[in-house]
């Protein structure tokens, strides 16, 4: 027996509750009335093209996500994949104000990238216009202090050992904190996206940068060996 296909409705209902949104605040963010949600959800309406086009853009997500998907989940094949981070193997983009430092540059269509950045700007605006890009990010800080500004929260200050976990879609600046001439924090940036990489360095793309590469240091991912057994020994014995 096949099992039934979640509806446009449905999988609104399901998006909305992941977000812990009402139906008010869903139509603030997608400008389209609460009725027309609620007849959506309730399977008594569906969207035009237009509409769903205006839903995928206001939300940030993919036309394909509001489309029927089986509840089915295959196995993610495992693919052994193994890097280690070095810093004299990373992509270095040096900019008057930070430092970057791309980690495991082999690993291609990464659905992860660590950064290594070394900050030096220490208010907005040196840091110029907040950021935007698509996913989320994990920012962790190794030395300093670091003030994050965002979109929608006032400033905080991060102290060495203290972390914080964003949307990366929401405007973001990291800058050094009050009394601190230079931070040096660890990320990762995530995304479903499989230009990542090029989206973050066309951040870099309005200001003077130094791109440097190690090609002589370069690695290669690393490919799965099988561990070797352990030779057994076996000793006669007499009868």
């Amino acid at each position: 027996m096949k099992s039934k296909q979640p509806t446009l409705g449905t999988l609104l209902r399901k998006l909305r509750a992941r977000n812990d949104w009402t139906l008010k605040e869903m139509s603030e963010r997608t400008g389209i009335p609460v009725s027309t949600l609620s007849k959506v959800e309730h399977d008594r309406l569906t969207l035009t093209y237009d509409k769903l086009q205006q839903l995928s853009h206001r939300l940030n997500i993919r036309m394909s996500e509001l489309f029927a998907e089986s509840d089915a989940v295959p196995d993610a094949p495992v693919t052994a994949r193994r890097s280690v981070g070095r810093v004299d193997r990373a992509i270095r983009v040096n900019t008057k104000n930070y430092d970057y430092y791309y980690l495991c540059p082999e690993l291609r269509r990464k659905r992860m990238i660590p950064v290594l950045t070394r900050i030096r700007a220490r208010s907005v605006a040196e840091f110029g216009e907040l950021v935007h890009h698509s996913g989320e990010e994990y920012i962790y800080v190794i030395e300093g202090r670091v003030e994050i500004h965002t979109e929608f929260y006032d400033p905080i200050t991060l102290e060495t050992g203290e972390s914080i976990y964003i949307d990366s879609n929401m405007g973001h600046a990291y800058v050094a904190a009050e009394g601190c001439t230079e931070a040096t924090v660890i990320g990762v940036c995530s995304s479903a996206d499989d230009g990542l990489m090029q989206s973050l360095m066309s951040l870099h793309a309005d200001e003077p940068v130094a791109v440097t590469v190690d090609d002589t240091e370069a690695a290669k991912p690393e490919r799965p060996t099988r561990a070797k057994r352990p030779k057994v020994r076996t000793t006669a014995t007499r009868s």
